[in-house]
């Protein structure tokens, strides 16, 4: 199979070609569902489930009444935007991580607006689609100059880091909860390379859920509609649509386990026969018993105080916290000293 790798020529492209972000993408896709695909328990990454059909069915898990996470972030963003904002010096780069739709970002910057504060805005999401979205969002605020990176969250924020001009505040913005997706270790790893890229005066703003009863969590990561359910079986209907795979979706169905003392929801497909499916992109042949599964998603539930420890082990200094009781949902700034 002719590889293209993202640190050298593309194959015939001449010794100065440079492979596209499209190629990076697919590569890396082909090499990870390569390896993740022969481990004990079959895995894909979480990040793939967020092309542009994925990006839109999550969109409408966000608006479904068992899913109370996207709800929550906004009531907490509409009551406290400002006090997440204040003492920030001014221009404030504002690097959002994982962008979605962007109106989350539109809560948290219309109060900066309003004050007249001196805004620019960096986009990071492996997402085309939700990168799209975003800048449709933020094209209200006509004076805030507004840029996307379609990469991972680390290389996307060392990339801003390294131009930023020096003056003023940068605000890192993470929200939806989206560190509960990284392994504890992963997760605390990926926050100490947030901070390595902030200076003193810095910012970054977290979402985190938090621990709730079996039954709520069961019921926002499988919902009746079964809108979470076809999210999940979309990924391997990008792999049918990128890779030339032959999954028949049919023979998979959504499952959802509750792992209390790793305090996580796990996705998983679950194949219902046994089967073998052909992925000729990746050069692989998938063996399934039946009853046997593919782990997808990973989300990690905190409680308040292990948040703050998490910052705290990650580097930061200090953390001032929001909490919907309600919901079970923390956004928590933490600062650069």
């Amino acid at each position: 199979m002719k590889t293209v790798t993202c640190d050298s020529p593309i194959p015939g492209g001449g010794a100065t070609a440079a492979p596209s972000q499209a190629e990076c993408v697919r590569e890396r896709l082909i090499a990870d569902v390569r390896r993740d695909l022969m481990r004990p328990q079959k895995q894909l990454q979480s990040r793939y489930l967020y092309d542009a059909l994925g990006s839109r069915l999550f969109d409408a898990i966000c608006e479904l009444p068992e899913y109370q996470i996207t709800r929550a972030e906004r009531r907490l963003l509409d009551a406290h935007a400002t006090e997440m904002c204040d003492g920030l010096a001014s221009p404030i780069t504002v690097v959002e991580l994982g962008s979605g739709s962007g109106e989350k970002l539109v809560q948290l910057l219309e109060p900066l607006v309003r004050r007249g504060r001196q805004l620019r805005v960096e986009l990071v999401d492996v997402s085309a689609t939700a990168l799209a979205q975003s800048r449709r969002a933020l094209a209200r605020f006509h004076d805030v100059p507004v840029s996307g990176h379609e990469t991972m969250y680390e290389t996307g924020l060392r990339l801003v880091a390294q131009v930023r001009s020096g003056e003023g505040a940068m605000l890192v913005v993470f929200l939806g909860s989206n560190i509960g997706n990284f392994e504890p270790l992963a997760a605390q790893s990926f926050l100490a390379t947030v901070r390595a890229c902030l200076q003193e005066g810095d910012r970054c703003l977290l979402g985190t859920d938090l621990r709730k009863p079996e039954r709520d969590l069961r019921l926002a990561y499988d919902d009746p509609l079964g809108v979470t359910a076809a999210f999940n079986k979309n990924l391997l209907g990008r792999l049918n649509r990128e890779l030339g795979a032959n999954f028949n979706l049919a023979q998979f169905v959504h499952r959802v386990v509750w792992n209390g003392e790793a305090s996580r929801i796990e996705m998983h497909l679950e194949s219902v026969v046994e089967q073998t499916v052909s992925i000729p992109a990746a050069e692989l042949e998938v063996q399934f018993t039946r009853g046997e599964s593919i782990w997808t998603e990973s989300s990690y539930k905190y409680d308040p105080d292990g948040v703050r420890d998490l910052g705290c082990r990650a580097g930061f200094d200090g953390c001032q916290q929001w909490v919907d009781a309600n919901a079970g949902f923390a956004v928590s700034a933490f600062g650069a000293v």
